[in-house]
């Protein structure tokens, strides 16, 4: 079957990846991916990519639409108004049962890419809540038609689509975005423009900590100063009561990173504080907190049931951030030691112990990449000792060999693992396989509705035999 550039073929969409493009084959068993097609439809599609492996479609029309397609009832049931080439939510066009599905399927194809298809995948944990579950959002701010607007990038682009709310964020977003224009457009500040690197406004960043209700609004600016600051500081905290925290962080920088490193206050504290797991957590400008703040109390619910504690064992929380896992612990633990190679989530960390009167918590400097001194500081401090469970939530590209090596060589019996990325964590799960730990019941749980990612946990336990046979 010659399929050639602008051809339209009739295809059976057969499965949805997690990039929002359903999968199909030709009749000689080329892969199409089309963007929009939905598991079950059957549509026509217009080839607008050729490679020897794969082809690519766009949708021309739905024939047979399918049950898994988003009818307008349900969980997904207000309207989004933002246009499909925002790309944020690409599992918009489905029901949201589906979803979940997608999500498992996700989570089980990497455990068998990577050797593992004899280990449980569970349904997907969710928390209900499909919109409005944002805590935190970047908004781009352009001139558009000689205005200035904020909104998203489309797709792969860097071209804005003028849109101030998202379903995905609360409400109130949208309406401090568009008073934070409408003060640009009345002070003449000029928006960034990123091809000539001139303009002062580039980003709207904005946080929430939904159980307190306080607010952060951060400007990002290609400046040393804005003008009018101490006037939008003003205004916008008399306009919305709930902000707390106003910000400036300067980024000059010809680059695609959204915040620079110097941040400054211009009104309120520097800091918001939320409510999670029973506890008080500090959140400034720059430290990681979950954006999605029930689907963490889940997550971290799940990672604390897994760990077993019973209040005897010295629990090494490894990639610790602000300490917020290993600190939802600290009650069920004899000790938690943290480990993060960041200065500034190490010193919210302790802040955090400190707020909750938590005192068998304690926080280190420490790369995970770096085995030999990883818990040296620590050590130092803490005396001679080793972890009877170690907790890891890496980033995307996972943990280490080097890092699953080491704990293999402390013995540690139990590793309760936290990720963002299906794909790594079976990596890495096949490693500490090979070292002799059982691998758990995994547990995907849905942080982000209608997007792509899954976050996922499971717990390693090192088999009796493993040390008897060294």
């Amino acid at each position: 079957m010659n399929i050639k550039k602008n051809d339209i073929i009739e295809l059976e969409i057969t499965d949805l990846n997690n990039l929002g493009c359903g999968v199909g084959k030709t009749a000689d068993g080329l892969v199409v991916f089309v963007k929009g097609a939905v598991t079950g439809d059957r549509v026509l599609a217009k080839i607008i990519k050729v490679t020897s492996s794969f082809l690519v479609g766009k949708l021309e029309k739905i024939l047979v639409r399918s049950p898994n397609r988003f009818d307008g009832e349900g969980m997904r049931a207000e309207e989004c108004k933002a246009p499909q080439s925002c790309g944020g939510c690409i599992y918009r066009n489905i029901k949201y049962e589906h979803e979940l599905t997608l999500k498992r399927d996700y989570v089980k194809n990497a455990f068998r890419k990577a050797g593992l298809s004899d280990v449980e995948v569970l349904d997907t944990a969710h928390t209900q809540r499909v919109t409005g579950y944002r805590n935190k959002a970047q908004y781009p701010v352009r001139e558009v038609g000689g205005r200035v607007r904020a909104g998203f990038f489309a797709t792969k682009t860097h071209d804005l689509i003028p849109c101030e709310s998202c379903l995905l964020q609360p409400d109130i977003f949208g309406e401090i975005v568009a008073f934070v224009v409408d003060f640009a457009e009345k002070h003449k500040i000029r928006a960034y423009d990123e091809e000539k690197g001139k303009g002062v406004l580039r980003h709207i960043y904005l946080r929430i900590a939904e159980r307190t209700g306080q607010i952060m609004v951060c400007l990002v600016i290609n400046a040393d100063k804005m003008q009018a600051s101490a006037a939008f500081a003003e205004e916008i905290v008399e306009r919305f009561p709930s902000v707390t925290s106003v910000m400036l962080n300067v980024n000059k920088k010809n680059t695609n990173v959204i915040l620079g490193e110097s941040f400054e206050c211009i009104g309120g504290v520097d800091y918001i504080i939320d409510e999670l797991c029973g506890l008080r957590f500090k959140i400034s400008a720059g430290s990681f907190y979950q954006v999605n703040r029930d689907g963490a109390e889940l997550l971290y619910s799940l990672a604390r049931e897994r760990a077993a504690l019973t209040g005897k064992e010295t629990v090494a929380d490894l990639y610790c951030g602000a300490g917020t896992i290993g600190l939802s612990m600290a009650d069920k633990a004899a000790r938690i030691v943290g480990v993060e190679i960041v200065d500034e989530a190490i010193n919210c960390a302790k802040e955090n112990a400190q707020m909750n009167g938590i005192e068998n918590a304690h926080f280190f400097c420490g790369d995970a990449s770096d085995t030999r001194g990883l818990l040296a500081s620590a050590k130092d401090n803490l005396g001679d000792f080793c972890p009877d469970v170690v907790i890891i939530d890496p980033p995307r590209k996972g943990t280490t060999e080097e890092l699953v090596n080491y704990l293999d060589s402390l013995g540690v019996k139990r590793i309760v693992y936290v990720s963002c990325n299906p794909d790594t964590l079976a990596r890495d799960c096949a490693w500490f396989a090979q070292k002799g730990y059982n691998i758990g019941e995994v547990t995907p749980v849905d942080l982000f509705p209608g997007t792509g990612h899954v976050e996922s946990v499971v717990c390693l336990t090192r088999r009796l035999d493993v040390d008897m046979r060294r």
